[in-house]
């Protein structure tokens, strides 16, 4: 039998001689039957070295909403290469991209700009603490903000570590975590709004701020219950804590003013990374004037070499030019498109009898796949998705789906991108047919 992937087999072999474990993020390690090497992308398609073409829903982990390899972006990295990649200084671009930001998101009025949005996590968590003089962070079960030593607390714990439903573990999933940093972290479990407050008031006087994914991407996807986000604020104001809104991955794909827009709430600071930066290394802090008062007197560090440097700052303002031009237009287009994929695909699994669910809004879902005699209905939380989501079937259906020329994510996620079409959303569930009846007649439990 031929090996459709036997160059990236032999490029990831030979890459263990000298990258660490043969890949540089531990996530691209998930990737069956071996992590991929691709040649180039153009729009919703991606080739791989060994020429297999694929509809990419994976999109660079949901930073490329603008597709792959646009021109209008090449065009303005390309000028700007010319012009000058780095200067460690100033430039009228940075002014550029945030007063867009400013124009496009209400609760923004002044930015600091990093390389990745885990910096911008670690420099929004610093800020908070240096404003409130406070040394807790309330996060929530699942929630991803970066891989630092903040970020992971509590991200993705196993059951047998998970602590009580009252008082959910601050377990980090690394070694060599600096032990104090789980003791400034409070973790709660999401969409349950009693919960929170009984969290909040356990630790009264004592929280700097919450952080959340508005709608959780990083475990399933699972939008906020009714009553959450406002829960949120409310709890915010009373203990004088900030709303910090982690719009990685939500920013943008939700539309101009991203899900602070979409579900209708005003965070204090709000951390932007992938789709600002449409694949190009940039991220962004932005709120309010009055938060960001202890950096602007040099109280709170905030710095970097590479911060605001021209060559990134380009491409943003080239991506936010593009969510400018669509208007009204996005997300419901995009949104749209991503509504048929779901349907079709839970078409697809009651004609072959598999138990899989897609959940969420549209510009990016999820694909539940249900362990036996699991429950049906959406995924609640973290700990509803380990409970019922069969993730070694999932890895199958996957693997057939690749095969068959559409690659989702590893963990079942799906991002939509603005370069899709009606006649994609067709390809793909035509291809996505074959990859079905193949698991049906492969899969054994």
């Amino acid at each position: 039998m031929t090996d459709r992937f036997a160059k990236s087999r032999s490029l990831f072999e030979r890459a263990q001689n000298s990258i660490a474990g043969g890949i540089n993020s531990g996530i691209r390690k998930m990737e069956q039957p071996v992590p991929l090497y691709f040649a180039r992308g153009s729009g919703s398609r991606l080739w791989d070295v060994d020429g297999n073409e694929c509809i990419d829903f994976q999109t660079g982990q949901g930073a490329l909403l603008f597709g792959h390899a646009p021109e209008g972006m090449a065009e303005a990295i390309s000028a700007q290469v010319r012009l000058g990649t780095h200067w460690a200084a100033q430039s009228e671009l940075e002014i550029d991209v945030a007063e867009r930001l400013q124009a496009m998101i209400p609760s923004v009025e002044r930015v600091r700009f990093n390389n990745s949005a885990t910096e911008v996590v670690l420099s929004a968590l610093r800020l908070a603490r240096g404003l409130t003089g406070k040394p807790l962070v309330l996060k929530f079960e699942g929630h991803y903000h970066g891989w630092s030593d903040e970020g992971l607390v509590g991200f993705a714990p196993p059951p047998d570590k998970w602590g009580t439903e009252e008082e959910p573990t601050r377990l980090h999933p690394s070694k060599g975590v600096i032990p104090e940093v789980l003791d400034q972290f409070v973790v709660a479990r999401w969409n349950d709004p009693e919960h929170l407050r009984r969290r909040v008031d356990q630790y009264r006087g004592r929280i700097a701020a919450i952080i959340f994914e508005p709608a959780l991407c990083n475990t399933s996807c699972i939008e906020p219950a009714p009553g959450l986000l406002s829960t949120i604020r409310e709890l915010c104001d009373r203990e004088g804590a900030l709303m910090i809104a982690d719009e990685t991955i939500t920013g943008f794909r939700f539309g101009p003013s991203g899900a602070q827009g979409y579900y209708d709430f005003s965070p204090d600071l709000t951390i932007f990374g992938k789709a600002i930066g449409g694949g190009v290394p940039f991220a962004a802090l932005g709120g309010r004037t009055r938060i960001f008062e202890p950096i602007i007197r040099g109280e709170v560090v905030h710095a970097g070499t590479l911060n605001a440097n021209p060559l990134c700052l380009s491409a943003s303002r080239w991506c936010l030019d593009q969510i400018l031009a669509l208007g009204k237009e996005h997300p419901t287009g995009l949104q749209c498109l991503g509504n048929k994929l779901m349907e079709g695909l839970e078409r697809l699994a009651h004609e072959y009898a598999i138990p899989l669910h897609p959940q969420g809004p549209g510009l990016v879902f999820h694909t539940a796949m249900l362990k036996p005699g699991a429950a049906p209905g959406p995924i609640r939380d973290y700990r509803d998705c380990v409970q019922r989501h069969d993730a070694p079937r999932w890895a199958h259906l996957r693997r057939c789906l690749l095969e068959h020329g559409v690659r989702a994510i590893e963990r079942g996620l799906w991002f939509m991108n603005l370069t899709l079409t009606e006649a994609d959303i067709e390809t793909t569930l035509t291809r996505a047919t074959a990859a079905f009846a193949q698991h049906a007649a492969e899969w054994k439990a």
